[in-house]
This record gives C-alpha cells, structure tokens and sequence, in this order.
C-alpha cells in the first residue's frame, strides 16, 4: 500500500481507502456482524488507513461498527475515520441543517465511533442552498474550534457544488463522483483543488460494481440492495439510471472497456488503479462487503501505473461513448 498527503490532517493516508455503506447492512443487502468487522480488518491487514463512514449508514451501524474495529486495534492511531452528517431522519430536513442538530448529530458520532475528536466530517450531499441558509460550514467551523472535529469537508453530487465548495474558508477535503464512466471533474476540479490543498476523496470508483467486472444482465440484487431491479432493467426505488447510466447502457460500456483491461489486472482493479493514476486524487474509497474484496481493491495500490496510450484511450471512450447516456447532476 501507497500512502499520500492530507493537508489538513498533516498527515498521510492509505491511497486505497474503504468505504462503508455497505456495512450498514441496510442498502447494500445484509452484512453480519463477524463479516464486517472480518472486512475492515481485512483493509487494515493489507494497509488501509483511510474508513469513510455515515450517521445514515444503517442508522448508525456502519460508524458503530467501525468503532469496535477501532477499540479492537492496538494501532488504532494509524487509522483516520471520515464521517458525514445531515441526512438522518430525525428531525429531518432542513432541521438537521439547524447549528443545534449539526451540534446533536457530531455528538452521536462521536458516542457510536467512541472517540474523543473526530478526523473529518463532512456534508453529505446537501442541497447547498440549504447550506447557505442554515451556515452549516459556520457550525463546522465552531466544532473544529472547540475540538469535537479535527477538519470539516463536503461530499458533493456535481462539478458545481465541487467549485462552491471550494470557495468556504477551512474546507479540508472534498468527496467527489470520479470513474472512467465520470471523468468532468479532470478539466474542472482537480488542479483548483490542488492549488487549495483540498484532498480530493473518489467515490463510487467502480460505478457501484459496473467497473468491476462481475455484473451482468442476469445479476439479480436482494430487494434489500438499493441497485435492485425487476428483469427489465429497471430499478424500483431511484427510476432508470445504474450509477448514472442506464443500465443496459452501463452494461454494454463496461463490456467494450473490458477488452482493454492490461494483462495481469481485473477489470476493477484497472479501474482503480486508473483512479489513482491522478496526481490531485488524495485517496479512492471502493467499498467491499468481504475481506476478499477489501484486499482485492486495496491491491491496486500496488500495481504500476496504466501506461499513457490507455489513458489517453479512455478519455477518448469516454467523450466519443459515454457522456452523451449519463443522467443526474454532474
């Protein structure tokens, strides 16, 4: 495992880091306990430093968990938490945007993680105008001041709420959408945020699993999984799109970026080490339901860089092929 700067942390990160939706055990089919604390164990073993985590996560189970893993761990100082806030159900919005509520739920991070300061927390995908309204990064600002949070950041939907954010005095650490099917954030975010020492966080790497080589068209998900959809492609709960793209789409891109995959490498792990070959990136948090996989992702820390004709390949896939199907803010 590789390791990179944090500017405001002072500190380095792993490169490859694990991200913990999953372990809430609510959105992406069930993960029993022993199973998730066997997963984060499994990154720790193979160098990983860096958990993203969320108040909303299973209600509290993901940073639950993560902080027994913590208390299990002699070395516990070498790891960095990174949680997010503003999304739990009670009150809601736009109470939860209200300095007393971002205020209450640090605190009941705090008590789940079972520790004294928290490394960063961050926004999670809220609208910005409720952040203007409600100062949300004035009352981050206060909590780093008294100590309850080392550094504050955002995770945001699109390239827009990215360069807004950008602009807030103290912002640590920015949470973005980046993967060969996501690549607007290159020309439009990656050298403002270098020149501002903001760590750039890469979300959804594998495009929730299309990158990673396993997917097909006769895939079911449990109903419990938020990628679940009937045999026709579509997805009850959040309408026609996969990762941004429709499915089918998704599925046919994926199978044309296959053949280019290097030999020696899965399909996800090209597509992290693709990630990772971006100089701004600060680290990349795939997610992983299983210690196989934890150590699968993090292995892509390890293999050398993709050489520059796939590059360039890829950014041409990308605009000739892809730009056109993708749905959503970007």
């Amino acid at each position: 495992m590789k390791y990179r700067f944090f500017p405001a942390l002072n500190r380095e990160v792993s490169e490859i880091g694990l991200g913990t939706w999953q372990l809430g055990g609510t959105e992406w089919g069930d993960v029993p306990e022993d199973q998730a604390l066997a997963t984060l164990a499994a990154a720790a073993d193979a160098g990983v430093t860096f958990f993203d985590t969320a108040d909303i996560y299973g209600l509290g189970r993901s940073e639950t968990l993560i902080g027994r893993f913590l208390r299990s761990r002699p070395d516990r100082d070498r790891f960095v938490v990174a949680t997010k806030l503003g999304r739990q159900p009670q009150p809601g919005w736009p109470e939860n945007f209200k300095p007393e509520f971002v205020r209450r739920h640090t605190e009941d991070s705090l008590r789940r993680l079972g520790v004294d300061v928290i490394d960063l927390t961050q926004t999670h995908c809220l609208p910005m105008e409720d952040i203007r309204r409600f100062g949300v990064f004035d009352t981050l600002r206060r909590l780093r001041e008294e100590g309850k949070i080392r550094a504050f950041g955002a995770s945001v939907e699109s390239v827009d709420e990215a360069l807004e954010c950008l602009e807030e005095e103290g912002m640590a650490s920015l949470q973005i959408i980046f993967n060969i099917f996501r690549q607007k954030p290159i020309d439009t975010v990656f050298d403002k945020a270098k020149a501002k020492g903001v760590a750039l966080i890469i979300r959804l790497p594998l495009a929730s699993g299309l990158l990673g080589g396993t997917l097909s068209r006769e895939t079911v998900f449990p109903p419990n999984d938020h990628r679940y959809f009937n045999r026709d492609g579509q997805r009850f709960n959040v309408g026609e799109t996969f990762a941004g793209l429709p499915f089918e789409k998704g599925l046919e891109l994926a199978e044309k970026i296959r053949q280019w995959v290097p030999p020696g490498m899965t399909m996800a792990q090209m597509a992290l080490r693709w990630c990772l070959d971006f100089e701004a990136v600060t680290t990349v948090i795939p997610g992983a339901k299983r210690p196989e996989q934890a150590g699968a992702n993090a292995s892509a820390s390890d293999l050398p860089q993709l050489p520059p004709i796939l590059h360039n390949r890829l950014g041409r896939f990308y605009q000739a092929e892809v730009t056109a199907h993708i749905r959503g803010k970007y």
